[in-house]
């Protein structure tokens, strides 16, 4: 060991036998012999590396073998002698420069590193490319020393029986020497006098690490790609020519500063870490009690189980003998009985001799009740009917039903708790609440969704359901990890929570999500495809559900026709549905990418002069809101239009500027500059329009924050509108289209 070593390990001094776990290679379970770093930094010995190899060469030539022999049978050997090993790495079948392309051997150069199970492809040269690690073979060395502390290293040049122990080890000659030996071979004055010494050893490790790709260069650059030494050449025109290098000394002190700085810490925290596996220890035994606990509860459980079983079966059993020995008496007694009837035996026997009586008196006496009895026994004889009824189905068990309750007992005690999966739910008038269980959950029977109303736009209950308020409800059993509640109030906030049940054993509950409703009732639409739809530049999907606007090559013909100070017009789709009353909501979401979009309402009569009248040529200023970011739609106007379009594009929300019959909530403006118009484009935007009222509303879908308010124009119909310019993409939430889509 040099002094800088020296110098850099006393710092800590940690026992050399304490470190054993970390000196056994993953493969053979021993101490490192001559290891190699795997392109991953894991270390294994060389002979387990060439084992590893010589076990996948032998899977693959098993697997040609079988594919051109059908049914040829695999042997696989466990543990290679050395013997095959050696030919196999002679052959080259290992080392891969050994291979040739037209060899029927296949190439082995892939092998399953054991620390990390990662797939470790050595490249065309194999072992050959694997750096050996000199530094831990040097600190297996040291601690075999230690361990066997009273076996000495002898000099390699005494000769026995006056052989000596070993004071100094040759870096460069290899070997080890006594005092007297070292001197004779390492003369002053010669240049054997300048070889590196070190303590007495048996691991010679070279002196300069040398590039295992170019043999005779030395590694002066480390390479922060592959985390690995390479040479001038790898970095020249070698695999690490494009790769990112340091200078060997630039990475030995920052590596070194990073591990003093970590081992340093880890030392400061050797309190802590010793509280720590105090406090592992006591849940080892804790957890050994506890689980010596459980399994005497479950076997009081099971041996409960058993003796109801038994108790069951033996009274089961006990009517069974019962009542067949009722039955075989009852059937011998019946055996008896006809028997009787048979001649000179029995009743007809007894009623020959009664015949023989010739006193009249003493006939008719008797001959009564025998004539009774005859006649009975005529009957039988007429209507056969056994006197027991030799089948047990009354005594035929059906268990399928336990068996299958015992079958999927489950032993997880109390499941864990879902979690509200905010971005799947939605509510309207109604809410589809979805939920998440936990990745390692055992089965459950069932969940149970609650909720409750927390407040509405007033705050104030409304007769005959203000008791409600607060009070949690809950909906039907769930059996799978979403469920529908219906008839929500508009405008309301409601809290909603879930758990789950597991063999009658319920969960803790889920943290309460709060969800807001719209204004008003959900109004069900598809995008039509009939009126002003422009199948050039807008493609609409099957379901109707979601449009998207191309800008193709029909986008670049229509702005190669216009001239100078026009516009490409918008390219509008509306809603297969028109509003002439009431108060609906709809929401639909904007792809962020999305060039530019206008979306709001407009009536029949607009939307028929805009479809009839194209304005691919016309000035931007054709309206107050035509449909162009230029500008126009900025002056302030107080009379009440037939449409209202507000503007997204680009991850932006363009806010019209307000004027007397519009308004802005506070909260949408920078503080110090009202006029700033310009919010971030919400996930999802809602629309409602109060037909009534005329009157529209723009919100923020997932906060129900209002964004935007504007008097409209409601004279005829309404139609949900949409404008696309460039690249964009709006979708209708599901809610939106569900009934549509149900007809």
């Amino acid at each position: 060991m040099t002094a800088e070593m020296r110098r850099s390990s006393g710092a800590f001094s940690v026992p050399i036998k304490n470190i054993e776990r970390e000196l056994i290679c993953p493969i053979c379970k021993e101490l490192f012999t001559h290891p190699l770093i795997l392109p991953c930094q894991h270390s294994v010995c060389h002979k387990c590396v060439k084992e590893l190899l010589m076990l996948n060469y032998e899977d693959s030539f098993d697997a040609g073998s079988e594919s051109s022999v059908p049914g040829s049978p695999r042997s696989r050997v466990p543990s290679p002698s050395m013997e095959r090993l050696d030919r196999l790495v002679r052959s080259g079948s290992i080392s891969s420069p050994g291979w040739r392309r037209g060899s029927v051997t296949p190439r082995v150069t892939a092998i399953p590193c054991p620390g990390c199970q990662h797939d470790i492809d050595l490249g065309e040269r194999g072992i050959s490319m694997l750096f050996r690690n000199f530094t831990l073979e040097s600190i297996v060395e040291r601690y075999r020393q230690a361990a066997r502390a009273a076996v000495a290293i002898m000099c390699n040049v005494c000769k026995p029986p006056n052989q000596q122990e070993a004071t100094k080890s040759c870096m460069d000659c290899k070997a080890s020497y006594c005092n007297e030996c070292f001197k004779l071979h390492h003369p002053w004055g010669t240049p054997k006098a300048q070889h590196e010494y070190v303590g007495p050893t048996t691991n010679f490790r070279p002196k300069v690490l040398m590039c295992p790709e170019h043999e005779m260069e030395k590694v002066n650059m480390y390479c922060e790609v592959c985390r690995r030494p390479v040479c001038h050449l790898c970095k020249l025109g070698g695999s690490h020519a494009n790769h990112k290098v340091t200078s060997m000394s630039s990475a030995y002190k920052i590596l070194k500063e990073k591990l003093a700085k970590s081992i340093h810490y880890l030392i400061s925290k050797e309190d802590q870490v010793r509280t720590q596996i105090t406090e592992l220890d006591r849940l080892i035994s804790q957890t050994e009690e506890n689980g010596q606990l459980a399994e005497r509860e479950a076997n009081e459980h099971f041996e409960r189980l058993f003796e109801t079983l038994q108790e069951r079966k033996s009274e089961m059993l006990r009517s069974i003998e019962q009542s067949r020995n009722r039955r075989i008496d009852q059937l011998k007694g019946q055996v008896e009985e006809y028997q009787g009837m048979l001649e000179n035996s029995g009743l007809v026997g007894y009623a020959q001799e009664v015949l023989k009586e010739t006193d009249q008196s003493c006939f008719v006496q008797t001959a009564k009740q025998l004539h009774v009895r005859i006649q009975k026994a005529t009957e039988s004889l007429k209507t056969f009917h056994p006197s027991a009824d030799p089948c047990f189905d009354e005594f035929v068990l059906d268990t399928s039903k336990e068996e299958t309750l015992l079958k999927e007992m489950c032993f997880g005690g109390v499941p864990d708790p879902p979690l509200i999966d905010w971005s799947h739910s939605r509510v309207y008038n109604e809410a589809s609440i979805c939920w998440r269980l936990s990745e390692d959950h055992l089965p459950t029977d069932h969940h149970v969704l609650e909720y409750r109303k927390l407040g509405g736009q007033s705050q104030s209950p409304s007769p005959g359901n203000g008791e409600d308020n607060g009070v949690w409800r809950a909906a039907d059993r769930v059996y799978g990890s979403s469920a529908l509640v219906h008839d929500l109030e508009p405008d309301s906030l409601y809290a909603f929570r879930v758990r789950s049940c597991r063999n009658s054993m319920f969960s803790p509950y889920s943290p309460e999500v709060s969800f807001h409703t719209p204004p008003a009732p959900v109004f069900n639409f598809l995008f039509s495809d009939k009126c002003g739809f422009s199948t050039e530049r807008l493609i609409l999907n099957n379901r109707r559900d979601a449009v998207e606007s191309v800008a193709g090559m029909a986008f670049l013909l229509s702005a190669e026709r216009v001239q100078s100070g026009s516009y490409i017009g918008l390219d509008y789709i509306i809603g297969d549905t028109g509003i002439s009353q009431g108060r609906h909501y709809w929401a639909f979401k904007v792809e962020p990418y999305s060039y530019m979009i206008k979306v709001g309402v407009a009536s029949d009569t607009k939307l028929a002069e805009w479809f009839h009248n194209p304005r691919d040529t016309s000035s931007p200023r054709y309206d107050h809101d035509s449909g162009h970011d230029s500008g126009s739609e900025d002056a302030c106007y107080e009379l009440s239009q037939p449409f209202t379009l507000i503007t997204l594009g680009m991850g932006k929300l363009f806010i019209p500027k307000a004027s007397s019959s519009s308004s802005v909530s506070n909260a949408n403006l920078s503080s110090g500059d009202p006029g700033n118009r310009v919010l971030p484009m919400p996930q999802r935007l809602g629309v409602c329009l109060d037909y009534d009222a005329h009157r529209v509303y723009f919100y923020d879908a997932d906060t129900m924050r209002c964004l935007f308010e504007r008097q409209v124009d409601c004279s005829g119909t309404m139609f949900p509108a949409f404008g696309l310019m460039g690249s964009g993409k709006v979708q209708l939430e599901e809610f939106i289209t569900a009934k549509k889509l149900t007809f």
